[in-house]
């Protein structure tokens, strides 16, 4: 009897230790697993407010001629009642509801039904079906590469319509623009709002979900880690890189036909924002793969962060110039032009270099030069919630010397570059600047913040090696 309760209480005492090791474990990757007071004050908030921003901007555009001001002048002084504003916005049309289920339809069939053939013939250029990294539960899943393929397949078509079959107008998307904005709100929320229903129901891994008991946060920052619908349609990189990402250059050539029939003419700083802002998401698609092991992908649950912001926050605010520059033309100087494309081509370059760097060092395992030298790098381990242990590097070299996040330095200088397009008169443009530096420096404590729980003892010692987040000698 004695010998038995032992036995059962040893087995106990195991299954306790196994049960902790895998909370351990599984507490290194993804989102929290506790909220605590401020992290839920800030859910909260933006759950209640980021749909307002993006209606306030987009509003004071189509009413204000994009004063960030006038509005709220208004509102004070009684001249006018949130009645008032409101009833002079556009409602959802079935026009747009056409528009946009269509659009996301075509999507969805460029997604899945068209496996990618660009690899085999674009030299450097990995598509098809690849590899993304292991999940907190040991899983390593299968992504079908295409994007390119369907920014391509979209882009011909748009300006086959333009210059040839005249089926909409190229203005079509500004045209219908906030009754669009309805319509990717209905999609956002219809998405989110199904992904945490699936999580309780019939996820994709069970072992991936994290779930925080608190409402809110787990709406917010999302369940599952890697929801899926069948084997291809995965959520994460469908809405993170289409609809969005796909539609941001339709949207600033829409913005540019617009400027076209309004005044006659596209300004130099209309073309800038088009190229620029063009470079940064062909990048994207021509690195697709490459994404799949940013933190997007490997560290954040789905949850309304992803699906709304994916939906309703990228495409209407990430192209405030383009929309900035219809209200307001800007014909910049010759010297100006030129210092703005070369800060967003250098910027450009770094961004793409550093993460060049950080692809080849980990193609390799560290078997490589980088800037005609072999690597430095700090060895580490950590391990999955299988208990599987797993050993990485952490590159020291080349811009990773410099600073932990300088691809975020770059992205910053990209960014300031678009907004210096639209010259010193209104506020609006320079969203996107103030926006990505609370955003990338708030990535860069997220991330690091991971790492260290990830890494332990082995991320102190890379931070000691490499000590700025990023700009070398200041921050």
């Amino acid at each position: 009897m004695t010998a038995h309760q032992e036995k059962k209480t040893s087995e106990e005492r195991k299954r306790k230790s196994i049960q902790n090791d895998t909370r351990t474990s599984q507490v290194q990757w993804g989102r929290a697993w506790e909220v605590d007071w401020f992290s839920l004050a800030n859910i909260i908030f933006l759950l209640m407010f980021a749909p307002l921003i993006v209606y306030y901007f987009i509003m004071s555009c189509d009413q204000y001629q994009c004063s960030l001001i006038d509005p709220l002048i208004d509102l004070f002084t009684g001249n006018k009642h949130l009645s008032d504003i409101w009833n002079k916005t556009p409602t959802l049309t079935y026009r747009a509801a056409g528009i946009y289920t269509l659009w996301v339809a075509f999507q969805v069939f460029l997604y899945l039904f068209i496996p990618d053939f660009c690899h085999k013939f674009l030299p450097g250029y990995v598509g098809g079906v690849q590899e993304g990294a292991v999940t907190p539960a040991g899983i390593v899943n299968k992504y079908e590469i295409n994007g390119l393929q369907a920014w391509i397949i979209t882009h011909v078509i748009w300006f086959a319509n333009a210059y040839y079959f005249h089926w909409f107008s190229p203005t079509i998307i500004f045209d219908n623009w906030i009754p669009l904005l309805w319509c990717a709100n209905i999609l956002g929320y219809a998405v989110s709002t199904f992904a945490m229903i699936k999580s309780y129901f019939f996820p994709t891994n069970a072992k991936d979900c994290k779930f925080t008991g608190n409402f809110f946060y787990d709406y917010m920052m999302g369940i599952e880690f890697n929801p899926r619908i069948g084997k291809w349609f995965d959520f994460k990189l469908f809405f993170n890189g289409r609809p969005g990402i796909v539609a941001w250059t339709l949207i600033n050539l829409s913005y540019a036909a617009k400027q076209q029939e309004l005044y006659g003419q596209v300004t130099n700083s209309m073309i800038l924002v088009n190229v620029l802002q063009g470079i940064y998401v062909l990048d994207f698609f021509w690195n697709e793969a490459w994404y799949l092991k940013t933190i997007d992908i490997c560290h954040d649950h789905f949850g309304w962060y992803l699906g709304w912001g994916d939906c309703v926050w990228l495409p209407y605010l990430y192209t405030l110039q383009g929309l900035y520059l219809v209200y307001h033309p800007v014909q910049l100087g010759t010297a100006n032009a030129i210092g703005i494309l070369m800060l967003g081509l250098i910027g450009y370059y770094i961004f793409r270099m550093t993460n060049h760097q950080k692809d080849l060092f980990r193609r390799t395992n560290g078997n490589c030069k980088i800037w005609g030298k072999k690597p430095e790098y700090i060895e580490c381990s950590y391990m999955s919630v299988d208990g599987t242990k797993y050993y990485s590097k952490l590159m020291t070299s080349g811009f990773w010397g410099w600073a932990r996040h300088f691809n975020y330095t770059g992205d910053l200088m990209g960014s300031l570059a678009y907004c210096l397009t639209c010259g010193f008169e209104h506020i609006l443009p320079y969203f996107y600047i103030v926006y990505m530096t609370i955003l990338l420096t708030h990535r860069c404590i997220r991330d690091e913040h991971r790492c260290f729980s990830k890494y332990g003892k082995d991320w102190k010692r890379y931070t000691a090696a490499v000590p700025y987040r990023l700009i070398p000698g200041i921050f």
